[in-house]
């Protein structure tokens, strides 16, 4: 009676309304109802607050773009092949040690080492930096000339893979080694590599060397292959052997990325890759190994049976110099692995803390870690590019530095052209991590990285020496030119925050 009551009194006042219109004004608020309860849950305020947002404001776009990429509930199969893997990783390793035995290290690193292990299952272990490659096409060339030593196979997980005149020398080295009977696979993001030249020709050409090769994360409903849009698999590995291993923030792309505009401005990709041997190397492979049945259904054997046989019988085999973890995340760990690992750092942190990120576009937690250790007198650095290869997250990013410079963090820019790419940490020179992961929220949550976490020693020094060359660099932002910009970037960076907590 009372709805009807209603009803009859809106089309009183108004005889041009119809009933469809009465009916899109129903469903409009009942959307706006379900998703008051719906959205915030295990979901961050900050980010249900955001999702909530866009609804209200564009309700049936907003709801459809949340069912793409906000919802949790279509990447089940994926949480429950991590879930598996991480369960036969600890049952495994359930009589090892977190830390080796014999490894000195002090209370805070073990922390650490305990906290990424209840997390995904991997203890720390041995490993040894054979180089750390800062220079970008060496880099492709050492990746090159370690797969020419392999002898039983060679795994290779990089997010963005381009043939191109800078890379060929990578591919060539794995052509070589199928011809020696070595088994190769290769596993690249989806639509991380779409849009690059070659693409569309890309498989054909691998399978012409006789490479064994995997899309991640594909995205092809015609096919029935489906998952949400936004999800990247962002990990970058190279194993050879079981004995040799790769780990950073390098793609497999020219450092212009193929695009005229920035070979025209110069604009090139600053990284890091870590040459590493030892112990570690088999928890690197353990990644690759979820991650190729994960697309593809095999399981590995990851070290042949006479590879491992002259492993064991070798007395002067690589047990590590330095101690070692390697820490995965992405949407198949629930706990986000690697931004509980960067906010412990930073409030572990005593004396300096430096942290090297593309995109540092933290959540509330990571934030609050890094301006609490610079109010406690911590000696705070971010490197940053001057202008970021993204505009939107530019933006997003620069919203923070207000904050961070009042603080009393010190802000470097990294002169343009270069992007700096490479993604660091480093605290009290006594841990640092380096790897794939940037500190946003999209590595974070969204994207499966891949981190490795070190103690003092070589390692740690030599990213030490990294962040020391990138200072020298750089340009150091004041809160007096920071406080002197225009009103509508400022405008502009607060908007392009909110929309970094679409998530």
């Amino acid at each position: 009676m009372v709805w009807d009551s209603w009803t009859h009194f809106v089309l009183d006042l108004s005889p041009e309304i119809q009933w469809w219109q009465i009916a899109l004004l129903v469903a409009d608020y009942a959307l706006k109802i379900v998703a008051l309860g719906w959205v915030p849950q295990d979901r961050k305020p900050s980010s249900a607050m955001a999702w909530l947002l866009a609804i209200f404001l564009i309700p049936f776009v907003g709801i459809l773009l949340f069912f793409l990429m906000g919802s949790p509930f279509i990447n089940r199969r994926r949480h429950m092949i991590q879930q598996r893997a991480n369960e036969m990783l600890r049952q495994l390793g359930e009589h090892e040690p977190d830390v080796p035995r014999g490894a000195r290290i002090t209370p805070e690193q073990r922390a650490l080492v305990r906290l990424n292990r209840h997390l995904t299952a991997l203890p720390s272990t041995g490993g040894t930096l054979q180089a750390l490659h800062s220079e970008y096409e060496a880099s492709i060339a050492a990746m090159a000339a370690a797969v020419d030593q392999a002898r039983s196979y060679v795994n290779v997980e990089i997010y963005i893979v381009a043939w191109d005149q800078t890379t060929d020398v990578f591919f060539q080295a794995l052509g070589r080694a199928v011809d020696r009977g070595v088994k190769v696979r290769l596993l690249y993001d989806h639509i991380g590599s779409l849009k690059y030249p070659g693409s569309a020709k890309l498989g054909n050409r691998l399978d012409a060397l006789g490479i064994e090769w995997m899309v991640m994360l594909p995205l092809k409903p015609w096919r029935w292959r489906f998952r949400r849009p936004d999800l990247r698999n962002h990990r970058k590995l190279v194993v050879i052997d079981g004995e040799t291993a790769f780990v950073g923030s390098q793609n497999m792309i020219d450092s212009s990325y193929l695009v005229r505009k920035n070979r025209k401005n110069k604009r090139h990709w600053v990284d890091i890759m870590a040459e590493l041997s030892g112990p570690v190397v088999t928890e690197i492979d353990s990644v690759f190994a979820v991650d190729w049945y994960t697309e593809s259904g095999q399981s590995l054997d990851l070290v042949e049976p006479s590879v491992r046989t002259a492993q064991l019988d070798d007395d002067n085999r690589d047990t590590g110099e330095d101690l070692m973890q390697i820490v995965p995340s992405g949407p198949g760990f629930r706990t986000e692995p690697n931004l509980r690992l960067f906010t412990s750092m930073a409030h572990h942190a005593q004396q300096n803390l430096r942290i090297v990120s593309p995109y540092f576009i933290p959540d509330e937690s990571l934030l609050a870690a890094v301006t609490t250790a610079a109010y406690r007198g911590v000696d705070v650095e971010l490197y940053v590019s001057e202008k970021s290869d993204q505009t939107l997250v530019d933006r997003a990013q620069c919203s923070y530095y207000w904050e961070l410079l009042k603080a009393g963090v010190r802000i470097f820019q990294y002169p343009y052209p270069a992007v700096l790419h490479t993604k660091l940490a480093i605290a009290d020179d006594q841990v640092a991590v380096m790897g794939s992961a940037n500190m946003d929220m999209r590595s974070f949550s969204l994207n499966y990285e891949l981190t490795l976490m070190t103690c003092a020693g070589r390692t740690l020094d030599a990213l030490n020496g990294v962040v020391t060359t990138y200072r020298r660099a750089s340009h150091e932002l004041t809160e007096d030119e920071w406080r002197g910009r225009p009103w509508y970037e400022r405008y502009l960076d607060n908007v392009a925050r909110l929309t970094s907590a679409l998530q």
